[in-house]
């Protein structure tokens, strides 16, 4: 059995901004922790994933580790993404209950004793829900809301809306996360499928501290797809009755211009049937390869069987 209680995984990428204020607040909620909860000091501990950062964020961390030894840093030997990251300190955490938290404070540590306190009432996964969104611009806010709603119903299973990856989980759900092999990875997703007793905690998520975000319109929209493709197989079969609607339409607009030709005259010979046809099938054709193509090259990238990420450095 590990003699570490609680472990704070934390990803990094570019925070050099926000490291110092981190570092102090987390080390005053460790703090906190020991006295409120009766844990030896030993028995927490930080684990900071560098996640290829280019700015001085390693030799911050580095020099937290010296000042503090329960701040372990994993350094990954390139930029992985934010969700390989997340799992690399997952994977290394040796924590009866593992905590995932980002450093740019958004998500306040402070709300970490109150995810602890929840999970002894015997629950294994207390996930934070976001009360209120402060700093985020209403097209996020927006994007955000139809993405968690579309999840909700595209999926077999329940998945938290207004929730990030900032969440305490028990070992036993550690464990069986670690055992999932994908490398398109939704980290949320993958916890909600685990199921086990989960329950959520209000909290009020704060404008970044310092800097500005990594996660760009593209990244979010490469992560809702690995979220969409990942636990539903729906948009596949809506191919099918888009397929029928297009060609419903096809018929329709064939029927359109054979009354312009029979009664008014007013289509060129054979230009019209052919771009009925090439529209048509040629539009949606391209629509349902498009969309297998996302999940073949899943499969195609499952296949490979590469590591998800590789550690170049690890403090002892």
């Amino acid at each position: 059995m590990s003699i570490i209680s609680l472990s704070i995984v934390v990803p990094v990428y570019n925070e050099a901004g926000s490291i110092p204020e981190f570092s102090v607040r987390i080390t005053q909620v460790l703090e906190d922790m020991s006295t409120r909860f009766s844990l030896l000091k030993e028995a927490l501990e930080v684990v900071c994933v560098n996640d290829g950062s280019t700015d001085e964020s390693l030799s911050l961390l580095l020099a937290q580790n010296q000042a503090d030894p329960r701040f372990k840093v994993v350094n990954l030997s390139r930029n992985f993404g934010h969700q390989a990251a997340l799992s690399a300190g997952i994977d290394v955490a040796k924590g009866e209950f593992v905590v995932v938290i980002d450093a740019d404070l958004q998500d306040p540590p402070e709300t970490i004793p109150t995810l602890y306190e929840t999970s002894l009432k015997g629950f294994d996964v207390v996930y934070a829900v976001r009360a209120k969104r402060e700093g985020e611009s209403w097209f996020k806010k927006v994007t955000a809301h139809l993405f968690y709603r579309l999840l909700r119903k595209l999926s077999p299973f329940p998945i938290p809306t207004n929730t990030g990856d900032f969440r305490l989980m028990s070992r036993r759900v550690v464990n069986v996360l670690k055992r999932m092999p994908e490398r398109h990875r939704f980290i949320r997703g993958m916890v909600s499928f685990i199921g086990f007793p989960q329950i959520g905690v209000l909290y009020h998520r704060q404008p970044r501290s310092a800097g500005e975000t990594s996660y760009t319109l593209v990244k979010m929209l490469r992560l809702a797809a690995d979220a969409i493709t990942s636990f539903s197989a729906l948009p596949l079969r809506v191919t099918l009755y888009l397929g029928f609607g297009v060609a419903g339409l096809g018929f329709l607009y064939a029927f359109d211009i054979l009354y312009e030709k029979l009664f008014k005259h007013t289509t060129l010979p054979g230009w019209s049937s052919l771009m009925v046809v090439v529209l048509t099938l040629g539009g949606a054709q391209l629509i349902f390869l498009g969309l297998i193509g996302e999940y073949l090259g899943r499969v195609h990238d499952e296949s490979k069987q590469r590591p998800l990420y590789i550690i170049e450095s690890e403090t002892p």
